[in-house]
């Protein structure tokens, strides 16, 4: 039975889950446990799932909502922080861990571990491994509370939508079906690249993307669990573009609520709005593999915030493409009270800076064949490279837990510094009695999926899938 990689520690009785010992959870018993429901054949990775799943109903570590928490910032009952949202595309299990280590440290609650409807793609993990490995992580670290866990940029894509509205849409529907099954109560719903800006009024170049949005979020209510509100957020302008203003936000807004309210009027509407202030996603990298400066608008960010608050009850705004920003830059967020900033691109460059040069090559050889297509007749081998690794994290994800102990001892010790840097900039030390106090975790017990005959397998023997 899969249990038994608990050695004894977690029994399972007629599909109700007994902890026998609790402080084994924290152990590497957890990691050969998330190592099968990662790599295990379907039933095990099934029931691996299942059993971290219930584990964390039993001990406290529950995938919520941070929809209440967003609404009281709404109404002024709580500030002075910027959640950070954070992709987790490689190593997701290890680089978890670092996160709710630096959570433990500072006594932080609020935020977000995500991932974007390419990235679960091109990274190769569906909702439900990763909502195993994150809840696994806050287990091995001994986290306890709310875990939020985000869909990023569910999003349209113009070109499909242009010829096939339907069912474009519908694939990103189905999407959040697949994802609020698996435990992710938060969904940021993007329909920013339906914007058309050869409209001749804002209401006009907004209302395909708030009224796809508002229609999105409606059928996404219908998913929720039972005593759980899913955090909706929706974009008014798509990353990379131009500079977001008052009155677009308003335009949206306003177009947003108004569909909502013919289509659901009892329906809780969005509990934030992204905006852009001047970032791209990834950054812009040069000739020689540097990123360029970037020249965010820290003032939009601050107006559009106070908007979003004082006219709609949201949250504030949030920042997308914000982790190759300069050091300097972090603690502006929180004094402009923005709300959340998504961070990822820079997680996966100090992956790729912490590999084994021969993998390094043998990715990048693989990358020449396998992305060449995307490659620009200018690109440099950096730029091309720098562009296409992330397309390289699905084929190669075993290659990557696999990775000798040293180097991934180094790299944790490089997270962990990363993480505590960006927790203590963005002031969201010490939140975790701001998230009790706004926050209910609902508990649900799933039952279990079939009896587990399955050979399981074990990690290879010289893998230390601990740090």
């Amino acid at each position: 039975m899969i249990e038994r990689l608990m050695n004894g520690a977690v029994t399972v009785d007629d599909g109700n889950v007994v902890i026998e010992n609790r402080s084994a959870i924290a152990s590497p018993a957890m990691d050969a446990l998330v190592y099968a429901a990662v790599f295990g054949d379907q039933d095990s990775r099934d029931n691996a799932r299942w059993l971290i799943w219930e584990i964390g109903q039993k001990v406290g570590v529950i995938p919520s909502s941070i929809h209440d928490l967003y609404l009281a910032r709404g109404r002024g009952e709580t500030g002075g922080f910027t959640v950070p949202a954070i992709n987790v595309r490689g190593m997701t299990y290890h680089t978890a861990r670092s996160i709710f280590r630096t959570a433990i440290k500072l006594n932080a609650g609020a935020f977000i571990l995500e991932i974007a409807r390419s990235e679960i793609a091109y990274t190769d993990q569906r909702p439900p491994e990763y909502v195993a490995m994150i809840m696994a992580a806050a287990l091995r670290e001994g986290f306890r509370g709310p875990v939020f866990i985000q869909g990023d940029h569910f999003q349209v894509s113009a070109k499909k939508f242009a010829a096939d509205p339907a069912g474009e849409v519908d694939a990103v529907k189905q999407l959040a079906r697949e994802a609020a099954a698996a435990g992710f109560y938060n969904i940021d719903i993007d329909t920013s690249t339906l914007v058309d800006l050869s409209k001749p009024t804002l209401d006009e170049q907004q209302r395909t993307n708030y009224e796809q949005a508002a229609d999105i979020a409606v059928y996404v209510r219908q998913l929720q669990p039972e005593g759980i509100d899913i955090s909706l957020g929706g974009e008014i302008g798509e990353v990379g573009t131009l500079n977001s203003t008052v009155e677009e936000l308003h335009s949206y807004m306003d177009g947003f609520n108004r569909t909502l309210a013919r289509l659901a009027p009892d329906a809780e509407g969005l509990s934030k709005i992204s905006v852009q202030s001047g970032t791209t996603h990834g950054g812009v990298v040069l000739p020689d593999g540097s990123i360029a400066d970037v020249k965010i608008d820290f003032e939009t960010l601050r107006r559009l915030s106070v908007e979003a608050r004082e006219h709609y009850g949201l949250s504030g705004a949030v920042q997308h493409g914000a982790s190759t920003l300069p050091d300097t830059a972090f603690h502006n967020f929180p004094e402009t009270e923005t709300a959340e900033i998504h961070l990822a691109t820079n997680f996966q460059s100090m992956l790729y800076d912490h590999l084994p040069s021969s993998l390094r090559d043998e990715i990048y050889a693989w990358l020449r064949e396998n992305a060449k297509d995307e490659r620009k007749p200018a690109d440099s081998d950096e730029q091309f490279f720098y562009k296409t690794r992330k397309k390289a994290i699905g084929p190669f994800k075993k290659r990557f837990w696999d990775l000798p102990a040293d180097v991934k001892r180094t790299l944790a010790a490089a997270y962990d510094e990363k993480f505590a840097f960006l927790f203590t900039q963005l002031a969201v030390g010490d939140t975790k009695d701001i998230v009790a106090r706004f926050v209910e975790p609902v508990t649900q017990h799933r039952p279990q999926p079939h009896e587990d005959l399955a050979v399981v397998p074990a990690a290879p023997d010289d893998a230390d899938l601990s740090y």
